[in-house]
């Protein structure tokens, strides 16, 4: 089995509600979305992906729906203020109807690519350069 990876990075404002911890809070990330594409050795070519028409894909798929917007969960009473606020404001939104855990986006991230990327094996989100979260079926 041949796997390659690719990279992209967005920016993301959250609030894990019911959280014990300081990520209560409103708060921000630079996130990491590591999109891992596999192939068996058996078949007989010799790139498992472009690796641009991967980035293309993640990007679209990613980065220009949650790049600088304020995520939150439509479950939150409080969150769901929140982004009121925000988009009275022209700010971006992003509504997604669970907690925005790095576990559930990736889960989320691997279901929005799967369709779109043949051989998609793990999607890992990195919240910070020590914590990530991966989704593999």
């Amino acid at each position: 089995m041949t796997t390659v990876t690719k990279t992209v990075k967005f920016d993301a404002a959250h609030i894990l509600t019911n959280h014990d911890g300081l990520c209560k809070n409103l708060h921000g990330h630079t996130y990491r979305v590591d999109i891992s594409v596999s192939q068996a050795d058996s078949i007989d070519q010799d790139m498992v992906i472009d690796f641009a028409k991967l980035k293309k894909v993640a990007e679209s798929a990613i980065c220009d729906r949650f790049d600088h917007a304020f995520v939150y969960n439509t479950k939150s009473k409080g969150e769901c203020e929140i982004a009121a606020v925000v988009e009275r404001n022209g700010m971006r939104t992003v509504a997604i109807p669970f907690r925005s855990t790095a576990e559930n986006l990736a889960k989320m991230f691997y279901g929005d690519l799967q369709p779109l990327i043949p051989g998609l094996s793990c999607v890992r989100v990195w919240e910070t350069a020590e914590n990530c979260a991966e989704f593999r079926k």
